[in-house]
């Protein structure tokens, strides 16, 4: 059996997807929108050395594989490729074909895959961990998340707002739930491109810091926050959370940073961000999550070489517990997931109309790694293997939270 059937035979016959393969084999669906093509040996090398997810997205960073068309529709349909899923007789044609792959052909890593070092989650190897994803290239990130530079899950008002109206509903929606009002003081820890900072300040006349461990955020966000005017009133800072020297502030947001802190730090995390409240002062804290705690921690495969390298999610009950454990009550949480899946749809949308300036400006197999990342990233939330979690809590004033009876947001 030629390559082009054998993989045919892995996704399911009854896929809408075309297959080609370098030995000049044909299968699938003849015209289909998407169409996967094996255009080397070196494709099979790397499933070979790494079967299954990590292997797949080597090979197509690599270009050694590729993907014609939408690469959420390939990936819903592909969900099914494994070795487990063949027939043994097209199990044995398919290993002979990687083993033979795998003798003659080396299997270079990318220079796009990560290489970290040092202690996990130090002070040093955060900073090298987030510059690998955040220091890609601002103009890069300008096509992908569009003028508001929000990083995180937007939050849909309607089911055809714009990314540009959710993303300013979720800052809101942020600042309504920490009861933001002139005069008070917020720190945004993570703060990205100072999207919430910005808003904060702009606003409801709020003193807003943000921090971040990436030098090209923190650079264009003090940009942005100049040509605003808002010079008096919000800065952005290229620092660790863990480094904060002032306290006594009303409300804190943590907005995509709880991913990167990792399960062992959380308890040490959750006492900083109190320690640097007032009392009665509140928390927001908004990530990505597990959809329980039955799943390892780790980010591992694709996700954990290439975009998140000590990325760790957790489940939504195990940060609620911590949060609840070092000083905070907690007094309310949802799940945002669906919006997440819809503000990927629009990232996707982003990255496919710029795709040529963006290949320019980081070059084709990081380029690659962001289209397969969020498409994959999207389908994952869509098929609820991942959450979003906001968390809002308290640090009571001895007993007294100063909370509304019901919620005002």
């Amino acid at each position: 059996m030629r390559l082009a059937e054998i993989i045919e035979r892995a996704v399911g016959r009854n896929a809408p997807l075309e297959f080609t393969g370098y030995d000049g084999s044909r299968a699938g669906v003849r015209g289909a929108p998407v169409r996967i093509e094996v255009k080397s040996p070196l494709a099979l090398s790397h499933i070979a050395s790494a079967p299954g997810e990590l292997g797949l997205a080597r090979a197509y960073v690599s270009g050694a594989l590729d993907i014609h068309g939408d690469m959420y529709t390939a990936l819903r349909n592909m969900a099914a490729l494994t070795l487990d899923s063949l027939p043994p007789k097209i199990q044995a044609e398919l290993l002979l074909k990687l083993g033979w792959s795998r003798l003659w052909w080396p299997v270079p890593h990318p220079a796009v895959e990560a290489r970290v070092r040092g202690r996990r989650h130090s002070k040093r190897r955060d900073q090298e961990v987030i510059s690998h994803h955040y220091d890609v290239s601002n103009r890069f990130y300008e096509w992908v998340l569009g003028p508001s530079m929000a990083y995180t899950c937007a939050v849909y008002p309607d089911v055809d707002s714009s990314l540009e109206e959710a993303q300013w509903t979720k800052h809101d929606l942020v600042a309504r739930k920490l009861g933001l009002k002139e005069g008070m003081r917020l720190l945004d820890v993570g703060c990205g491109w100072g999207g919430m900072v910005l808003h904060a300040a702009k606003h409801y006349g709020v003193r807003a810091l943000g921090v971040t461990l990436s030098r090209k955020q923190a650079e264009w966000g003090q940009k942005k926050i100049a040509e605003a005017g808002l010079t008096d009133l919000a800065e952005i800072r290229h620092l660790d959370y863990r480094d904060v020297a002032e306290d006594g502030f009303d409300a804190i947001s943590s907005i995509g940073l709880t991913e990167h802190v990792g399960e062992a730090e959380l308890p040490a995390y959750v006492r900083s961000l109190h320690d640097r409240l007032r009392p009665g002062g509140r928390l927001l804290n908004h990530c990505i999550t597990r959809p329980d705690n039955t799943h390892g921690a780790r980010v591992t495969g694709f996700f954990g070489r290439y975009v998140f390298p000590d990325g760790e999610l957790l489940g939504p009950g195990h940060i609620i517990s911590a949060i609840h454990d070092h000083g905070f009550e907690v007094r309310h949480e949802e799940n945002l997931r669906e919006h997440y899946a819809k503000t990927l749809t629009a990232w996707c949308a982003n990255l496919d109309e710029h795709w040529d300036e963006a290949v320019r400006e980081v070059g084709e197999g990081r380029a690659r790694v962001w289209r397969l990342y969020m498409a994959g990233s999207r389908l994952g939330f869509e098929e609820n293997n991942i959450q979003l979690h906001q968390v809002l809590a308290v640090k009571l004033d001895g007993v007294r939270s100063h909370m509304p009876l019901r919620p005002e947001w």
